[in-house]
């Protein structure tokens, strides 16, 4: 059963195609990977999901109704989350008031707010802080966060939005690779127990190899291959893409 279904989507920029009539579906708890080298097309494909860049044609539907069209809030409170590559929260507030402010935004008590933001949702905030593994970190600054630790409080921020689809842009980069596997394992388990169907883009091809229940392979904005670990790898034409037809991906790193 597919959750987020992607047809014919196609972008150009002064006249060159960036994203070329690319289509796709996600499947409901499904770990799914879009790789590709430099330019392929992945940061474009991903703007157009969540209303960030309107599509020149295509259709994107989640759970069958049209996202194409919509600001980026609308998309984002229908239920497709994202997480970006450099991460984005508030450094001078806590771990947990980061929390809290999403799951003040979730329950829409921006502009309505009778109790001091500081008291709102702070045990759904250290329940979710929890999952992530930063329950002990709850009343530190963000900005006294290691690397690491921030890609986890992006994702409990994001999950506050109880997201039917998490678009994940890099989670592993600029971070130690005990710190990738430790990421992604948990964003695993997520995937698992909350039945969030997640679509990312990584330039860590043993971090996609290990992880992701299926792979999509972009290059110049055409989609060329899709399927499990093992076919992509005996793929002729990603090994041509990414090394010349050598040995593919063993250790190497491509950029988003």
């Amino acid at each position: 059963m597919s959750v987020l279904s992607v047809s014919n989507l196609s972008k150009s920029f002064g006249g060159v195609d960036a994203v070329r009539d690319v289509s796709f579906a996600l499947g409901a708890a499904e770990f799914l990977a879009l790789i590709g080298p430099n330019g392929a097309g992945k940061t474009t494909c991903f703007n157009m999901l969540n209303g960030y860049i309107r599509p020149d044609r295509g259709s994107v539907t989640l759970e069958g109704v049209e996202l194409v069209g919509r600001k980026p809030r609308a998309v984002w409170r229908m239920g497709v989350g994202r997480t970006f590559q450099i991460t984005q929260t508030f450094p001078s507030m806590t771990v947990r008031e980061n929390v809290q402010m999403a799951l003040i935004s979730h329950h829409r008590r921006t502009l309505n707010m009778t109790r001091r933001a500081t008291r709102l949702y702070a045990e759904e905030a250290d329940t979710l802080l929890a999952r992530v593994g930063m329950a002990e970190e709850a009343a530190r600054p963000c900005a006294e966060l290691a690397y690491g630790d921030l890609k986890r409080l992006e994702l409990a921020i994001a999950l506050a939005h109880r997201p039917k689809v998490l678009l994940m842009d890099e989670p592993t980069a600029g971070m130690a690779p005990s710190e990738r596997i430790a990421l992604m394992a948990l964003t695993g388990e997520i995937i698992k127990s909350e039945g969030v169907s997640v679509l990312f883009t990584e330039h860590d091809m043993d971090v996609v190899f290990t992880h992701a229940h299926r792979i999509l392979v972009l290059n110049r904005g055409t989609l060329i291959a899709e399927g499990t670990g093992p076919e992509i790898r005996a793929n002729p034409m990603v090994q041509e893409v990414y090394l010349g037809g050598g040995t593919v991906f063993k250790g190497e790193a491509n950029d988003a």
